[in-house]
């Protein structure tokens, strides 16, 4: 393990990443909110979802430094006496679920489509891409919004669970369209090259060859594309929560907590609203940043 490290450190993208600033820091951001998201129920100080922990009395309590607050909500309370620190927390864990796994599922979709397009070309590449161009043509916040919504009308009694398929779904049909059209533009460079014309002709399998051959030299793209995808799934799902067909109210992610905290803006309860944003550019942020590296870092022209 410790010769797999460095090795990684010492090799080209692992110098690059030495050497960026910019990219230490982005990695230490998202390092951090990563880590108290997923380790919320150790880290946090309150669980905000537990009603029996919840006092009224507390609730609207400025933050830690304020005059009227309370050093025991450092970011202070919501309307119903929830920390807004640990509901962060909490909240940022579910964000990033969805946000992963709809990535995850696009990317398995889209490199699926891409290799099957550019490596068999014909109607399976024109039909693959008439569709790409199909879903292209609509607004991807609105097909989110139009699954979401359908999938809330079908299950109005579905258990979270349910909720969060839908909601990972919705995201997942608009985010898988970049990477058919990207992995089949690889794929059609690399599918005339002469170690896929010489498997060819040893009588490999085609499937064989999209599997070992092609697709380990089109994933350089695919992995800056998901990494910056990523951020966008993130901000989808808070859209998609903010406009309340997204993350289930009895689990709300950043995005519900930023509208709960909406109506409350402009009566002085700034806090309620402004530190789940916050924590939302963040993580954007971060890895977005991140993403604009590991871009530089994979393109051998800028080495």
């Amino acid at each position: 393990m410790i010769r797999f490290i460095q090795r990684a450190l010492d090799s080209d993208v692992g110098h690059s990443f030495r050497t960026s600033p910019m990219a230490i820091l982005a990695s230490l951001i998202a390092f951090i909110c990563v880590f108290c998201a997923v380790f919320a129920p150790w880290v946090a100080p309150h669980n905000p979802f537990d009603l029996a922990t919840l006092d009224l009395m507390n609730a609207r309590l400025p933050p830690a430094w304020h005059p009227d607050g309370s050093t025991n909500f450092l970011l202070g309370t919501d309307t119903q006496g929830r920390d807004i620190l640990s509901a962060l927390m909490y909240g940022a864990r579910i964000s990033l679920a969805v946000g992963l796994a709809s990535v995850a599922l696009s990317v398995i979709i889209g490199v699926s489509f891409g290799l099957l397009a550019g490596f068999l070309g014909g109607w399976v590449d024109g039909v693959l891409m008439r569709l790409c161009d199909v879903m292209l043509s609509f607004p991807p916040i609105l097909i989110a919004l139009l699954i979401a919504g359908v999938g809330r009308a079908m299950f109005p009694n579905a258990h979270d669970t349910v909720a969060f398929g839908v909601l990972i779904l919705s995201i997942t049909l608009t985010g898988w369209v970049q990477y058919a059209r990207t992995v089949r533009g690889s794929t059609l460079v690399e599918r005339s090259k002469e170690y896929v014309q010489a498997a060819r002709v040893t009588g490999v399998a085609p499937l064989r060859i999209m599997r070992r051959h092609v697709l380990p030299n089109v994933m350089g793209p695919v992995l800056v594309l998901a990494t910056i995808q990523v951020a966008t799934a993130i901000i989808t799902e808070a859209t998609l929560s903010f406009l309340g067909v997204g993350a289930p109210p009895t689990s709300p992610s950043l995005g519900t907590l930023i509208r709960v905290g909406n109506d409350y803006l402009f009566s002085g309860e700034w806090w309620i609203t402004i530190f789940p944003g916050a924590m939302l550019v963040l993580i954007a942020l971060s890895v977005n940043l991140l993403g604009d590296w590991l871009r530089d870092a994979l393109n051998p022209r800028l080495r």
